[in-house]
C-alpha cells in the first residue's frame, strides 16, 4: 500500500453524505493504493482504518481451518471496508482481501468513531450501509445453498460490475472457483456457458462483461433482491 495526496472523494457513500458533513471529515481521509492480494482486515486483530475504495474490489471472506476460503460479501465503490468499527466493533471476524487494486481513502477508525458520535448525518449512512451489506451477505449464504453455478456466476459477476463500474473485470478462473467456493474446472465450465450464449468473453486473464442484460436474465433473483435493497438504502 503507497499514500498519495488527497483528490476527490470518489467513493459513492461519502458523496452521498451532506456537504457540510464531507468538509468535516475530509481532513481525516488520507489517500492510498490498495494493490491486488493485500490484506486490510485479519481475523480477530484490532481495526486501526475504515477504508472508502474510490475504485477496485475487496473481497470479506472467512478462512476454514482445512484451509479453504469463503467469500461472504463484496465492497466496491459503493461502500467502505470496515464498516462496523465506526459503530463499535473493534475487529472483524474474517479478512478483507484486495482483488482488484485502486484508489481508496483510508481514516483511522478510532477518528471515524468520534465523527459518527458528532455527525447523525454520517451515523444514519453508515448503518444503512451496513444493512445493504448484510442483505448482501445473508442473501450469498442463501444462493450458494440452493442455487446452480451458472446463475451465481451470473449474480457475481455483476455485482462485481456494478461495484467497481468497470466492463473488463481482471479476474481469474482459479480466484472466481475459491469465492464461489466450487471447483475450478466448474467455473470454467459455468464461463463457456456464458460465453457461448454472448454474454462474456474471456482473454488474457479477464472476464468481459458484453451482454448485462443478457447476464441480469441469466443470474438468479438473488441479484435482483440485492441490488433493490441497495437503491431503497443507498439510492
Amino acid at each position: 500500500m503507497s499514500t498519495q495526496p488527497l483528490y476527490g472523494t470518489g467513493n459513492r457513500l461519502l458523496a452521498a453524505l451532506p456537504a457540510e458533513d464531507l468538509a468535516g471529515l475530509q481532513p481525516h481521509l488520507e489517500q492510498v493504493t490498495l494493490s491486488p492480494g493485500e490484506t486490510l482486515l485479519q481475523p480477530d486483530v484490532l481495526i486501526q482504518h475504515v477504508y472508502f475504495l474510490q475504485h477496485g474490489l475487496v473481497s470479506l471472506v472467512h478462512r476454514m481451518e482445512e484451509g479453504d476460503v469463503v467469500q461472504t460479501g463484496l465492497v466496491g465503490s459503493e461502500g467502505m471496508v470496515g464498516a462496523l468499527a465506526p459503530l463499535g466493533a473493534s475487529a472483524f471476524s474474517g479478512e478483507a482481501m484486495v482483488q482488484i487494486g485502486g484508489p481508496a481513502l483510508r481514516v483511522r477508525a478510532a477518528t471515524l468513531r468520534i465523527e459518527v458520535a458528532l455527525r447523525p448525518a454520517l451515523r444514519d449512512l453508515l448503518l444503512r450501509y451496513v444493512q445493504a451489506l448484510f442483505a448482501q451477505v445473508t442473501q450469498s449464504v442463501a444462493c450458494n445453498s440452493r442455487h446452480v453455478l451458472h446463475a451465481r456466476l451470473a449474480r457475481w459477476l455483476l455485482m462485481a460490475h456494478d461495484f467497481v463500474d468497470l466492463n473488463e473485470l481482471p479476474i481469474t478462473h482459479e480466484f472466481l472457483a475459491t469465492m464461489l467456493g466450487v471447483r475450478r474446472a466448474g467455473v470454467t465450465q459455468g464461463l463457456v456457458s456464458l460465453k457461448a450464449a454472448g454474454l462474456v468473453d474471456t482473454a488474457r486473464r479477464n472476464i468481459v462483461i458484453l451482454d448485462r442484460p443478457g447476464l441480469e436474465h441469466t443470474s438468479c433473483e438473488c441479484y435482483a433482491i440485492v441490488a433493490a435493497e441497495y437503491r431503497r438504502l443507498l439510492g
